[in-house]
């Protein structure tokens, strides 16, 4: 008789214990104290080649532009401001006007940077000149750079 009043008074075990728990969550920081840093390395490469192909789809349309439209176009790629602008010269007398607005080189509230003003001009044969800077151009983010370099008749290449 004392052995049915002892089975039925004695709990199950039900739940994980205290100790269990601070396992589970030691074992969790571990793991995001490796995971965070891998994850931050990735999305800095993501924007660094994000707005590596930004501007190399700048240039490339503004060029496609000036040979589907017939007249002069310009890139004027900003150190300063870490930005983009468009501009045409629809008359051909050497004087560009923006089209459009400035655009950032990425959408991060960190942009990636450029290591100088530059500024090319399309003509309506696709010929590709730098009237300031350099057809080589860097650009930077978090200590990352790739390299974009534009040939003479508009070939890009974007190299890391």
């Amino acid at each position: 008789m004392a052995r049915a009043w002892s089975s039925k008074n004695r709990r199950d075990p039900r739940g994980f214990s205290l100790l269990e728990l601070l396992i589970v969550l030691a074992i969790s920081m571990i793991v995001a104290a490796i995971a965070v840093p891998a994850i931050q390395s990735s999305v800095q490469i993501y924007r660094l080649r994000s707005a590596a192909a930004s501007v190399k789809g700048a240039i490339q349309g503004t060029r496609y532009r000036a040979i589907s439209s017939g007249y002069p176009f310009a890139l004027v790629l900003s150190k300063t401001n870490s930005t983009y602008q468009v501009q045409s010269d629809p008359t051909a007398s050497g004087t560009f006007t923006n089209v459009g607005s400035a655009i950032p080189l990425s959408g991060s509230s960190i942009p990636a940077t450029i290591n100088q003003d530059v500024t090319l001009q399309f003509r309506p044969s696709g010929a590709v000149t730098a009237t300031t800077g350099t057809t080589t151009m860097l650009i930077t983010y978090f200590g990352r750079t790739e390299t974009i370099q534009v040939s003479n008749y508009g070939n890009i290449t974007v190299t890391p």
